[in-house]
């Protein structure tokens, strides 16, 4: 990862302090000064997308795509919330598995099981603050959905695989910063476009280019999903605490424990807005029967949306992200994922069988950095921003292309007229005639 950005103008000049470190792939070798100049300034000094781009330009525009990516992918919370540190690393499991049923006692004995695999309870317990940086690729990796095409009555299914306008996937660095269970801070780049996220223990909130202020979430604040990805043991403990086990599975030929963690119906129901209803929300953590450690992390999302004034104008999407997690090593006593590759998958359903549609897309991660117990890290530091928009009206409300709730692509994706290149269709379906 570079922090600096050489100055190919002039080999004099100062180089450039970088405002998130970048992954050394994007920087050409040295002996090729304008093809070097020209990577950097097609990577880091794109400008932001257009504020009035539609996402129905899915297939044909750049920056819609990274839009699309970083609201979905970029920083999502898990919504459940999590035990405080004592509950988990500090009481015997004796005492924590009383009084429970036979699942629930399950999940909580496998959880110790993971705390001492992680590093132990004095190690997770004496982590006050850490940090983390590293690098990622994110694309669409595939598109299905009804297409009538032209000259012909018949609607057919299309299936288009890697959608990335032909480059491949777009790359970038981020930095995390944590202190104390709940205060958290996220900067990430990706081709140019930076998108900020935190919590000071009370506001979570997210700022992006597209949007004109930043936004507080009115959603229970929950951890950072990138936390839970083998970053950071104490807070996945605590959080799977209250979980069950509900069986056993493979993960890449390695036999695992699956803890399930559902939102109460009072949680659905906070996160609801105006125009849009939270319906389920559950998460399935795959913990090693090996080596104890968390190897794969699951979460699903199904909200229905009001698109108009009929009872029946009505859309379900379902959002399903899938982690898996790999190559531990030991920080300071601590065992950190330092690579792992998350699979996205949005489903759109309604009565329409013509407006179905699936997109899929894929994020590969690594940590090039960890460090614990930062000096000087202040409270300070995770203060939101002085535009955070925190009006009543502005939060309650669903909107087209809303950050806010990142498994959302706006709803004309699958309608609006979009064209075809004959090389990009993998599979196309007939599922019966248009009237």
């Amino acid at each position: 990862m570079r922090t600096l950005c050489p100055n190919f103008d002039r080999e004099d000049g100062l180089e450039t302090v970088l405002e998130v470190p970048m992954p050394e792939e994007l920087f050409c070798p040295e002996n090729n000064k304008t093809g070097a100049w020209r990577s950097v300034k097609s990577s880091l000094l794109r400008s932001p997308p257009d504020n009035n781009s539609s996402l129905a330009t899915l297939f044909g525009g750049r920056d819609a795509q990274i839009q699309m990516l970083l609201g979905i992918v970029g920083a999502p919370l898990i919504p459940l919330p999590v035990s405080s540190d004592h509950d988990v690393l500090d009481h015997p499991i004796s005492k924590l598995i009383k009084n429970q049923s036979i699942e629930a006692a399950m999940a909580k004995y496998i959880v110790k099981q993971y705390t001492a695999a992680a590093g132990g309870e004095a190690a997770l317990a004496g982590v006050e603050s850490m940090y983390a940086m590293g690098k990622v690729k994110m694309g669409v990796t595939e598109f299905c959905a009804a297409k009538t095409l032209i000259g012909k009555r018949k609607k057919k299914m299309v299936r288009i695989r890697n959608v990335n306008n032909g480059n491949g996937g777009e790359m970038g660095g981020f930095v995390l910063w944590k202190k104390g269970s709940s205060q958290w801070s996220l900067e990430l780049v990706v081709s140019g476009c930076k998108v900020s996220a935190g919590c000071d223990g009370n506001v979570a909130w997210k700022q992006s280019p597209w949007l004109e202020h930043s936004q507080a979430s009115n959603e229970p604040s929950g951890p950072l999903r990138r936390f839970l990805q083998g970053l950071d043991p104490k807070t996945t403990a605590n959080m799977f605490a209250g979980s069950v086990c509900v069986g056993e599975k493979a993960v890449n030929d390695e036999e695992c424990f699956v803890l399930k963690l559902e939102t109460q119906p009072s949680g659905l129901k906070s996160r609801s807005k105006r125009g849009m209803e939270t319906l389920k929300y559950t998460v399935w953590g795959c913990f090693s029967q090996r080596t104890g450690l968390l190897v794969q992390l699951e979460d699903t999302y199904l909200v229905r949306i009001k698109t108009g004034p009929e009872e029946e104008d009505v859309v379900l999407w379902e959002t399903t992200c899938e982690t898996m997690i790999q190559d531990y090593k030991s920080v300071d006593g601590i065992q950190i994922a330092h690579k792992g590759r998350t699979c996205v998958s949005l489903l759109r359903l309604d009565e329409s069988l013509e407006s179905h549609s699936k997109t899929t897309m894929e994020e590969s991660w690594e940590i090039e950095e960890v460090g614990f117990n930062v000096k000087g890290l202040s409270s300070d530091f995770f203060l939101p921003p002085g535009d955070l928009c925190t009006k009543e009206s502005e939060e309650s409300e669903f909107s087209f292309g809303d950050y806010t709730s990142p498994m959302m692509i706006p709803l004309k994706v699958s309608t609006a007229s979009w064209n075809l290149k004959s090389s990009k269709v993998t599979a196309i379906e007939d599922f019966g005639d248009s009237e």
